[in-house]
């Protein structure tokens, strides 16, 4: 038991060293923002949108409200909505920058939403950047000034994750884990070392040089990704481009999951996507989650101090993303329970590729 809590402590003190500690030196968007004299690049958002009427007005608004200096477009594609969307979207935009553009019958081997992004990419004209943006995200005023200045420091691809909702008991107690694990499997530091295959992503708020976009195929390269903004980003860097990614307080998802099962079906939509469908992954994910996460717990539980330490480890990576979002350093022990509730919303995403339901989202299955 010894040795056993001795290298469990050990890949702990791994964790901790690669991910930088967590979630605390992930670099956050500038913190003041650049208006009148900042950059003046033209820029146009493409927003791919399906049956979005709860959230695109407030989406849309605040993209119609950006201070930027530069010439700026919006451009949203309705994808087959039954809801109003479209109207809802023409409603929230006083300033006249936003053209909606209904998207055709999606073809084979093409995701819904990166078809509609191709399309929105092939009505923006020459920008200097698009900004690649969600229906339910809402940008502060500066928002787009800070991405076209911190892109102008060398970056092809810059990225705000965006702050996800976190009101309802099921998003309390499972979305700061939501960023701790992505920033897990992508540290941020590693994304910006040109030496570093590693590349990643959050598709709610994604700046990329138009010439950049056009030298690795367009958004017809990674026409089937599901996980797309990591898709993207690994084509940026393979291309030699250089990729930003951080936190941001102000760029804000206002989609609701108020439900621990709306949050099981979010994770599970992707998660056997990132194992590249491989049972053997799955296996070794499941073994991985339960030595590091579930392991510390049994431990502790017959005596061994090495356990009880490796939970506190494990506690101390999690509390900068609980800090994050507001909540107590008492839900950081809970750690072991939310790691085991993803890891069955993985089993369960393997299970769902398998009956053919794979990457389910809106009515279409991705995968399978």
């Amino acid at each position: 038991m010894t040795l056993v809590g001795a290298a469990v402590c050990v890949a702990w003190v791994y964790l901790l060293w690669r991910s930088g500690a967590g979630p605390w030196p992930v670099p956050f968007g500038l913190r003041t923002h650049t208006q009148a004299t900042g950059p003046r690049h033209s820029v146009t958002a493409i927003i791919p949108a399906r049956n979005e009427a709860a959230v695109v007005a407030q989406s849309i608004r605040s993209l119609a409200e950006q201070c930027y200096a530069g010439a700026f477009r919006i451009v949203l594609v309705d994808d087959d909505s039954a809801d109003g969307t479209a109207d809802l979207a023409r409603k929230a935009d006083p300033s006249g920058r936003l053209t909606v553009v209904r998207a055709a019958p999606l073809p084979p081997g093409w995701t819904g939403k990166l078809w509609a992004v191709s399309q929105g990419v092939a009505h923006a004209g020459a920008p200097d950047y698009l900004l690649l943006t969600d229906a339910d995200i809402v940008h502060p005023p500066g928002n787009l000034a800070d991405l076209v200045s911190r892109a102008e420091r060398g970056y092809d691809l810059v990225s705000y994750m965006a702050k996800l909702k976190c009101d309802s008991p099921a998003e309390r107690a499972l979305i700061p884990a939501f960023v701790f694990f992505f920033f897990l499997l992508y540290p941020p530091a590693w994304i910006r070392d040109p030496r570093r295959k590693t590349a990643g992503a959050a598709g709610g708020c994604i700046l990329i040089r138009r010439q950049m976009l056009e030298r690795i195929g367009g958004i017809a390269a990674i026409r089937g990704e599901l996980i797309d903004d990591c898709a993207l980003a690994r084509a940026v860097k393979r291309a030699g481009g250089r990729v930003w990614l951080g936190l941001s307080e102000g760029t804000r998802s206002i989609r609701d999951y108020a439900t621990f099962g709306e949050i099981g079906r979010m994770i599970s939509r992707t998660a056997f996507t990132q194992l590249r469908y491989s049972p053997l992954l799955l296996a070794g994910t499941v073994l991985g989650l339960a030595f590091a996460y579930l392991l510390p717990v049994a431990l502790t539980i017959a005596g061994q101090p090495l356990g009880t330490l490796a939970w506190l480890l494990m506690s101390i990576c999690y509390w900068p993303a609980l800090r994050f979002y507001g909540r107590s350093p008492l839900w950081a022990p809970l750690m072991p329970l939310i790691a085991a509730f993803y890891m069955a919303c993985t089993v369960h995403s393997a299970l769902q590729y398998w009956r053919g339901a794979g990457g389910l989202w809106k009515g279409r299955v991705q995968a399978g």
